[in-house]
């Protein structure tokens, strides 16, 4: 038996009611915490947590892991919904094409882009693209990643896509933090079809589709909803054989154009709706007008703003309509190469105008729903897993994202284990 006390943190920020699945937009500044603070685990799940005032100590100790919190916050671990963590190689050459001004869209039409990143992949081995992966999930883990959710989309074709989930379903099979794995064969449409989408499509539904809920190697199916990629007819197509074979949405849209992507994943119940860097006011209306427990969460990726220089998801108009956000790093090889949620914290609030607060909400708590982890990670209550940051003694909690690139963790656990020993353990 694992056992786990934490004694005199600063505060335990994130106590939600454990019947909380996700945080409304409006209710997302508030972020209950407990000061002066202790928990407990065993087993890797929380078995309690209170004021210091309250804790009447452990008579059996053995085999007990106690940590010192003194000045250090306890934040739930980040869970970042949205990754293409399994890829082939950087692309940094496209990185030079774009300070010397060609668009997304024009690297693309050259041959790059999604493209690129899928030849280089089905030239790779399985087992070095497990090993390229496993070793950006272990750096994610250190900077408070505990759950993460991993794209195919770089394969094009049924060999590997196959490959790239199972390369995904080895690292959740190996790795302590929690993993979903989503199908996304309408990333882009490869070389080979590129005179014959309806092919493609035939592949990815017929095929694709019902192999991977076969062998169970996705939870989630998703599309690129967009102009020069997958239009809306086809989304829903994919939305609709996920739904067949068990497997819900998660979709891109509206990173580029609005073409009605919103109102058809809403439609269709998609889970989550990712990027909405462009919105309309219908878009935003749409989202607001569906019930809470039918609307897709909207998640947004601010380091993908950030990279390409287009606008950051309207996180505030979101909020005003008490629509839960999450948030997510989108980390891939084309647009955002990094899996650190540290930098989407600040990215959030400095660009995207959210509080600190607001933040730390949708990088725990909703970006944990938009995985349907809800009721395992993103808060601190009893019989979750005791998956948690500690900070170092830092003056508020402001100062996460207020002192953007600097590294503020001391310690990371999961499942009340160390992935990360600071010397807040003893």
């Amino acid at each position: 038996m694992s056992r786990l006390l934490i004694t005199n943190a600063k505060a335990l920020c994130g106590t939600h009611p454990a019947e909380l699945r996700r945080v409304p937009g409006r209710s997302m500044r508030s972020l209950p915490a407990i000061a002066d603070a202790w928990l407990t685990a065993e087993n890797g799940r929380i078995t309690g947590f209170g004021p210091m005032d309250t804790f009447t100590g452990i008579a059996d100790t053995s085999g007990l892991r106690v940590i010192d919190a003194t000045g250090r916050y306890v934040l739930p671990g980040w869970c970042d919904p949205h990754t293409h963590t399994v890829h082939a190689a950087p692309r940094e050459e496209e990185f030079v094409d774009k300070i010397n001004g060609l668009s997304y869209q024009e690297i693309a039409a050259r041959g790059g882009g999604i493209l690129n990143s899928a030849a280089k992949l089905r030239a790779m081995s399985e087992d070095e693209l497990y090993t390229k992966a496993e070793a950006r999930l272990h750096t994610m883990m250190q900077q408070g990643t505990v759950a993460v959710e991993i794209k195919s989309g770089y394969g094009l074709s049924l060999e590997s896509e196959l490959k790239m989930l199972r390369v995904a379903r080895r690292l959740k099979e190996a790795l302590p933090l929690q993993v979903k794995t989503t199908l996304l064969a309408a990333h882009a449409l490869p070389a080979e079809f590129k005179d014959d989408r309806a092919a493609y499509m035939k592949l990815i539904l017929n095929e694709l589709i019902p192999q991977v809920a076969a062998e169970g190697l996705a939870d989630f199916v998703d599309v690129f909803c967009e102009t020069n990629y997958f239009t809306v007819a086809e989304m829903e197509q994919v939305l609709e054989a996920g739904a067949a074979h068990g497997l819900p949405g998660k979709v891109h849209v509206n990173q580029f154009t609005s073409i009605g992507g919103i109102q058809a994943a809403i439609k269709h119940k998609a889970l989550s709706v990712d990027h909405l860097e462009v919105m309309t006011d219908e878009d935003l209306e749409a989202l607001a007008a569906t019930p809470l427990a039918d609307s897709p969460l909207p998640t947004l990726l601010p380091s993908c703003s950030f990279f390409l220089r287009i606008p950051y998801g309207p996180a505030r108009e979101l909020m005003l309509r008490d629509l839960p956000v999450a948030l997510a790093t989108d980390f891939n090889p084309g647009t955002t190469p990094s899996g650190n949620m540290n930098f989407v914290l600040s990215l959030a609030c400095i660009q995207a105008r959210m509080l600190p607060e607001e933040a730390i909400n949708a990088m725990t708590l909703n970006s944990a729903a938009a995985m349907q982890l809800e009721h395992e990670l993103g808060s601190i209550a009893v019989g979750k897993r005791a998956s948690l940051i500690i900070t170092k003694e830092i003056p508020s909690l402001a100062y996460l994202p207020y002192a953007f690139g600097n590294d503020h963790i001391d310690t990371v656990l999961i499942d009340g284990t160390p992935v990360r020993s600071g010397t807040a353990v003893a």
